[in-house]
């Protein structure tokens, strides 16, 4: 087998600080921050001059781990990406939640916007998507009976 697990998954965003409340407002847990420069990463990323500040956040239950960068420099001139859930490429994660209504009115005060509308499948689950840190799309399922 080639993958042994997952690791994490990656966000650019650029209000790091912001970033990282909104996810520990969502529920997970800030397990450390840093800041990369140097050969390794301009080479790693394929930029020049990099230099960013990292935030890693993981799931409570330690399975899952998402890593929020700002980049200091370079800085992009593309803004972040607001297209709509069917675009091809755009970045959806999704979490597994208590009570969908909520999670959304904690993370509304953090940006959170809803997509479309909170939805019920049959009696299996609640689910919403919101957009959080720099236009990237927040899966909330509520598991119901």
């Amino acid at each position: 087998m080639a993958v042994v697990r997952m690791d994490h998954v990656g966000v650019v965003v650029e209000d790091l600080p912001a970033a990282i409340a909104f996810f520990v407002e969502l529920g997970l847990e800030l397990e450390g921050e840093t800041t990369v420069e140097g050969p390794w990463v301009d080479r790693l990323v394929g930029l020049d001059d990099v230099k960013a500040d990292l935030a890693f956040l993981r799931t409570p239950d330690g399975g899952s781990r998402v890593e929020v960068s700002a980049f200091q420099r370079p800085v992009s001139a593309s803004p972040a990406p607001r297209a709509p859930v069917n675009v091809p490429g755009i970045p959806r994660l999704t979490f597994i939640v208590d009570a969908v209504d909520d999670v959304f009115d904690r993370l509304r005060p953090h940006g959170a916007e809803l997509v479309g509308e909170v939805s019920q499948y049959e009696d299996i689950y609640r689910y919403a998507y919101v957009r959080g840190p720099a236009g990237v799309i927040i899966g909330l399922v509520e598991e119901l009976g």
